[in-house]
């Protein structure tokens, strides 16, 4: 069994086999069994964009609880990849490593169907990088945009592409989320 930390209340991880969801209405920080986790805590205190944020006052704590988690029980954190959660948690950077054996790497969502482009920092503990199943690289433009990312330097928008609604923002891709859960299996494997 895997544990799905922070997952929208209409998560695709909620039909797959093996998973053992965790959305807000559970509470995720009731999870601490000692199968491996894929991680999903809330983003926006700590996003590009977290000035403009009004989250929860416990919120930002979640994904520290979230690193605890993968730290000890193995698995996958995924956060958008300009996160300041990695120097706050002591994350190390892709190419390096920590001591808990953990190692991060950046992908963009729109290699496994995600219809913008959503750059993603992953943070990696309890298998090593020549084990990770195959990246689907997928070259070209997505058909949208995130809002920020459609956005000029002076906050005016470009009309070019479409942007993706919260909904959208928020969601795992299932292609995605089937990776994610691969590489948490085998974190099971390692740690067994």
């Amino acid at each position: 069994m895997i544990s799905a930390l922070f997952v929208r209340s209409d998560s695709f991880y909620k039909t797959m086999p093996g998973v053992d969801c965790w959305d807000a209405e559970r509470d995720a920080r009731l999870a601490t069994g000692a199968d491996p986790v894929i991680a999903h805590p809330p983003c926006r205190a700590w996003g590009q964009l977290r000035h403009m944020a009004k989250p929860r006052p416990d919120e930002k704590e979640l994904a520290l609880f979230a690193v605890d988690q993968v730290r000890s029980r193995g698995g996958v954190l995924e956060h958008p990849a300009k996160s300041t959660l990695w120097p706050a948690a002591n994350l190390p950077k892709p190419g390096h490593r920590d001591e808990f054996g953990g190692w991060s790497i950046m992908v963009s969502q729109f290699w496994w169907g995600h219809k913008a482009e959503k750059k993603t920092l992953l943070y990696i503990v309890g298998i090593e990088q020549n084990q990770l199943p195959e990246i689907p690289f997928v070259m070209g433009e997505a058909p949208s945009v995130v809002a920020s990312s459609g956005r000029r330097r002076n906050g005016t928008r470009y009309k070019r592409r479409p942007e993706i609604s919260k909904r959208e923002r928020e969601a795992t891709p299932p292609e995605f989320a089937k990776w994610l859960f691969l590489i948490a299996t085998m974190c099971e494997k390692k740690n067994a």
